[in-house]
């Protein structure tokens, strides 16, 4: 796995590691709490698996064309590295209720999935391909995908930490 994306899984474990049930559920009024958040990123990892399942089963890639508005936010996700604030997440990433256990348990191997099928698009149709479109941010190529997910994985990293220590202020 990317040793980039292995470090994400670390520290994600890291930031969920040993918190109660209550730390889990604890949110700020119309925010998501630490359970909804991790669900998110599964959500997202899982889609991806998907996609990519679909670029390898057609045989090329399924990239269209960026809009300039899709190049300015891709620069500024995938070329800067920052994760604006506020985005709604797109509906196929809204958590849904995916069992916590589940999501604690498999999380970490849905990263490695993600990554080697995003290694195995990326050996096939090189680098500079767009491989594949993403909701938001519109055609990707496979190191962007993997980058996009690094930056996105830490944002919410950095809201899971701050939620574990409001929770806990709260909570005391």
């Amino acid at each position: 796995m990317d040793f980039r994306l292995e470090k994400l899984k670390q520290s994600l474990e890291s930031a969920v590691r040993g918190m109660s049930s209550e730390q889990w559920s604890w949110h700020r009024p119309g925010k998501w709490c630490a359970a909804e958040v991790l669900e998110h990123l599964y959500l997202t990892y899982t889609g991806t698996i998907k996609g990519f399942e679909r670029v390898i089963a057609s045989g090329k890639p399924l990239g269209s064309r960026a809009t300039m508005s899709q190049r300015v936010r891709t620069l500024v996700v995938v070329g800067f590295g920052h994760m604006p604030g506020g985005i709604k997440a797109p509906a196929v990433a809204v958590p849904k209720g995916v069992p916590m256990e589940t999501v604690r348990s498999e999380f970490g191997e849905k990263i490695a999935a993600m990554d080697a099928l995003i290694a195995q698009c990326e050996a096939r149709f090189g680098g500079r391909v767009n491989v594949l479109d993403h909701p938001i941010l519109g055609p990707l190529t496979a190191p962007q995908w993997r980058k996009l997910h690094l930056v996105h994985g830490r944002h919410h990293q950095k809201q899971l930490l701050q939620l574990r220590k409001s929770s806990a202020t709260q909570m005391a």
